[in-house]
């Protein structure tokens, strides 16, 4: 089996992906991922939805999986044995658009997981000088986070990234800015980052 990262956005496909690709047979992914990976998957490839996530170890052996953003950013490449094609992550691409060194990143997943547990993290984490970048799903609420860290803290909201209606809205914890929309991340940093 094969795990291939198709990036956060359209045009994000590596060209490992797309060699990987090219000789697919059978493919599985989320719609989102499928389409973005459309025009690498070649014709009479058999695609499949993916709709329940807990038979994935049952797939065929030569099944190429689709993941969106890397496979190994709260992704599928730690849940399924067999090769990792990394992608470009929602990481990736927004630590690029804010200009934020990677070094200094803390990753703290809260989609679909304890979004108190995942504060509290962002917290301890942007105590240590770190800058946090949370993978949120469409119920986090920012202005809780926001509520608890020092009101000069830079918070950002970076939403749909690699997609034409990306948005990048940065603000502080005292003044943050929020989500329009669902598909979003948070990343938050304190006034030494640089």
């Amino acid at each position: 089996m094969k795990i291939v990262g198709v990036g956060c956005g359209p045009g994000m496909l590596t060209a490992e992906a797309v060699r990987v690709l090219e000789d697919a047979m059978l493919v599985y992914g989320s719609a989102r991922a499928i389409a973005l990976a459309r025009d690498a998957i070649p014709p009479g490839c058999e695609v499949h939805g993916i709709t329940d996530y807990r038979n994935l170890r049952s797939l065929p052996g030569h099944a190429v999986v689709l993941s969106t953003g890397d496979p190994m950013l709260a992704g599928l490449g730690s849940l399924l044995e067999g090769e990792v094609i990394p992608g470009i992550s929602s990481l990736q691409v927004a630590f690029a658009r804010l200009r934020l060194p990677l070094a200094r990143a803390a990753v703290i997943p809260a989609h679909g997981k304890d979004h108190d547990l995942a504060v509290a993290s962002a917290l301890e984490e942007i105590g240590r000088g770190r800058v946090v970048f949370l993978i949120a799903d469409p119920g986090f609420e920012v202005e809780v986070l926001a509520a608890l860290l020092p009101p000069a803290t830079r918070i950002a909201v970076c939403e749909d990234l690699g997609y034409l209606t990306e948005r990048i809205a940065v603000g502080t914890a005292g003044e943050p800015p929020l989500p329009r929309g669902d598909l979003f991340v948070v990343v938050a940093w304190g006034e030494a980052v640089r």
